[in-house]
């Protein structure tokens, strides 16, 4: 169990012990794998799958060894024209900005290595016209970086404000901007991957193809349907890139919201009278790409962590992780999330 994150670092015990103390970081009970031992920084704290380090994110990524990560899985601050609590930078400046980031994130990762970003769009200032600056990142880190393009991925957050207020609630000459990139990219044209690790449950109609069967045809489109296209025996269907994260819903969007008001990890900033972060991204979409990229024992890393979120999937999901946050009072807030685990193992 978890006890109250103090200022000083501490290792967190997710096995009912007490939390070592900071010296103990590096004490021989720490398992060799531990990601703890990949930073010669001590953590602000650790559990027992991994390690959240405050300060610049930049730094955290260059304390990593080269080749170390499988998978970052990331949402960046977005590049908006009004300034945010936890810091933004403008739209000019954020592809020179985050490429820095790029940089290192390339480096450390495997070859078989994913990144996946989660990216909002924007409104240009004093105008009913899009942004392109997350377009314009895009191409770079193609481009500049080497980074190849997986895959284009769509959360739909149902839970976006209508914003610009003035286009979208006053004049009401645009609707409401309610889905955000989710960019896989990897460093290799061949990334491990495996869909059969977010399969969804199959369709009534494929059921009935299935039941019925099916001959084969050739469409007006000229795509083969083959005598064994009503085969369900994979187990469940491959989900398409604007899936429904839960893996047991219908064919949608990526639809999940990040304003729950009353979780675990809401209610307990609420009761500490600590500052819940004003831009997480549901356990969900980190869940569905930690499936879909990693295997167990794999190393996941958040460098803009926030409230912890993609470490605490990992940590359930039986991978190792690291998050760096520049804000203190984010890490002490996202510790909550490692407590509730030890009582719901199975809450992601």
């Amino acid at each position: 169990m978890t006890t109250a994150v103090s200022s000083k670092p501490q290792i967190v015990d997710l096995n009912g012990k007490a939390p070592l103390p900071p010296e103990s970081c590096f004490a021989d009970d720490l398992p060799l794998d531990h990601p703890a031992r990949l930073i010669e920084k001590k953590p602000y704290f650790a559990t027992r799958r991994g390690a959240a380090y405050l300060g610049d994110s930049l730094e955290t990524l260059r304390g990593l060894p080269s080749g170390s990560v499988n998978l970052v899985v990331t949402s960046p601050p977005y590049a908006l024209h009004f300034k945010k609590a936890y810091g933004n930078e403008h739209k000019d400046r954020y592809v020179e900005w985050f490429l820095p980031f790029a940089n290192e994130i390339r480096r450390i990762l495997t070859d078989d290595g994913s990144f996946v970003l989660n990216i909002g769009g924007s409104y240009n200032q004093g105008t009913p016209t899009r942004s392109i600056y997350h377009f314009k990142l895009m191409i770079a880190l193609v481009e500049e970086i080497g980074f190849h393009l997986a895959q284009e991925c769509f959360w739909y957050n149902p839970a976006k404000m209508p914003v610009p207020a003035e286009w979208v609630t006053v004049r009401r000459i645009r609707v409401r901007d309610s889905v955000e990139y989710v960019w896989w990219f990897s460093k290799t044209p061949h990334p491990k991957a495996s869909n059969l690790n977010v399969l969804k449950e199959y369709s009534e109609d494929m059921i009935r193809l299935n039941r019925n069967g099916v001959r084969g045809t050739v469409r007006p489109s000229g795509h083969v349907i083959r005598d064994s296209f009503d085969k369900i025996d994979a187990g469940g269907s491959i989900p398409p890139n604007v899936t429904e994260a839960a893996f047991d819903v219908p064919e949608s969007m990526m639809k999940m919201g990040n304003n729950a008001a009353n979780d675990v990890y809401t209610r307990r900033c609420k009761e500490e009278g600590i500052k819940i972060h004003p831009a997480r991204f549901p356990a969900l979409l980190p869940k569905f790409f930690i499936k879909l990229l990693t295997d167990p024992d794999d190393l996941i890393l958040d460098p803009f962590a926030g409230s912890l979120t993609a470490g605490a999937v990992a940590e359930q999901l039986e991978r190792r992780w690291v998050a760096g946050e520049a804000v203190e009072e984010y890490l002490k807030a996202g510790a909550f999330r490692f407590e509730e685990l030890t009582r719901n193992p199975s809450l992601f």
